[in-house]
């Protein structure tokens, strides 16, 4: 519970609730709140969700992938992991998996953006880039005002099984 009548500025009550939950709940690479889901949940502005996180970052728990996200550091790491795979391509391969094991049907509507990035909770950038990855690759296609829908199998690629997961 915050104390906002306190000497304690409301960013860094945040941040030790963030830490705290770091530290008990989550392991590195996690996707930490974000600053949209800190103003809800601690019914903050923005800048005082950004300032929390600022200090996560300065104090090397978390590192920010922009238009992905903030994401929990390793003991040690005090930035983002070299050559990690953008949580874009991780996006898309969660989807492709359910296109191919049949969770998603062909001539079928995806999830809409906005439920990808409630799912996700990245930015919408992020679920469009992974759209277009899978569109690129034939997985999918979109119609304009009305969504991005699964290809019928013909459509799907023979040779790409490991396209959205780069060694």
């Amino acid at each position: 519970m915050l104390n906002r009548e306190g000497d304690t500025h409301l960013y860094l009550q945040i941040s030790e609730v963030l830490r705290s939950r770091i530290i008990a709940e989550l392991s590195p690479g996690d996707l930490v709140i974000s600053e949209a889901g800190i103003q809800r949940e601690f019914n903050v502005a923005r800048t005082t969700a950004r300032r929390a996180i600022d200090v996560l970052r300065t104090q090397g728990l978390v590192h920010t992938r922009q238009g992905e996200g903030t994401f929990v550091n390793a003991p040690g790491q005090t930035g983002p992991p070299a050559q990690q795979t953008p949580i874009y391509r991780h996006i898309a391969g969660e989807i492709r998996e359910k296109i191919q094991n049949g969770e998603l049907q062909p001539r079928h509507p995806l999830p809409s953006e906005t439920a990808l990035v409630r799912q996700y909770g990245v930015a919408r950038e992020t679920v469009r880039r992974a759209i277009a990855l899978l569109r690129e690759q034939g997985w999918v296609y979109s119609v304009p005002h009305r969504g991005s829908y699964v290809h019928q199998q013909e459509h799907w690629p023979s040779d790409l099984p490991n396209e959205t997961h780069p060694a």
